[in-house]
């Protein structure tokens, strides 16, 4: 199994590496190497910052026309993680209106409530949509998982989505076929993270 974290200079690469030497994936690459992405077989794109930054930061490397041509083209399967998820929707609304990857039809906003605490940062329950084969093997509908985010993916469509609630129910997870995300992070999420890296690699 070869796989390849996305970098495109953002992200908390190093947690997710050790995640996945955990759960027993031994070739891992950390590229943005046209040549490297299309050989690999899973793609992970992780994200800690903000989502005008990343982008401008994946268009400098042409990432954005390579995960354009194997994710949508070729269908190699890829994970989104936080922010990682939140570009793969249509556009966000921080620090100004952003374009996204568009591979899914979701836009990205502030919680609206501003009597919350944000952003959003620790374990919080998340209602499991049974139909995702990322959550293989869960036993019940519920799981924690680890968050830390001020903006959330939103979506009109069914996306196959999972929720989480913070004084409102938001997108925690997706699968879209080839294409999903965590808001939370997997690699972050103990017991539970390590099992949703698993069924990704196994399974998607």
């Amino acid at each position: 199994m070869n796989v390849t974290i996305v970098d495109y200079g953002m992200g908390n690469i190093n947690s997710v590496c050790s995640a996945l030497n955990y759960i027993g994936v031994n070739n891992i690459n950390i590229s943005y190497d046209f040549n490297t992405l299309k050989n690999s077989d899973k793609l992970i794109l992780p994200g800690v910052g903000a989502f005008n930054q990343a982008m401008k930061s994946i268009k400098e490397r042409n990432i954005d026309v390579y995960l354009k041509e194997l994710v949508l083209n070729n269908k190699t399967p890829i994970l989104g993680i936080c922010l990682g998820m939140q570009l793969l929707g249509k556009s966000s609304s921080e620090g100004g209106f952003s374009e996204g990857l568009g591979f899914v039809n979701a836009n990205v906003m502030r919680f609206k409530n501003n009597n919350l605490i944000v952003p959003h940062v620790g374990f919080n329950q998340v209602k499991i949509n049974s139909k995702s084969k990322l959550y293989s093997g869960f036993e019940d509908d519920e799981a924690d998982f680890y968050f830390t985010h001020s903006y959330r993916m939103m979506s009109d469509e069914n996306i196959n989505q999972s929720s989480c609630l913070y004084d409102e129910d938001f997108i925690a997870s997706f699968e879209l076929d080839n294409i999903a995300g965590t808001q939370f992070h997997p690699e972050l999420s103990q017991h539970n993270g390590l099992k949703l890296l698993s069924n990704f690699i196994k399974k998607i």
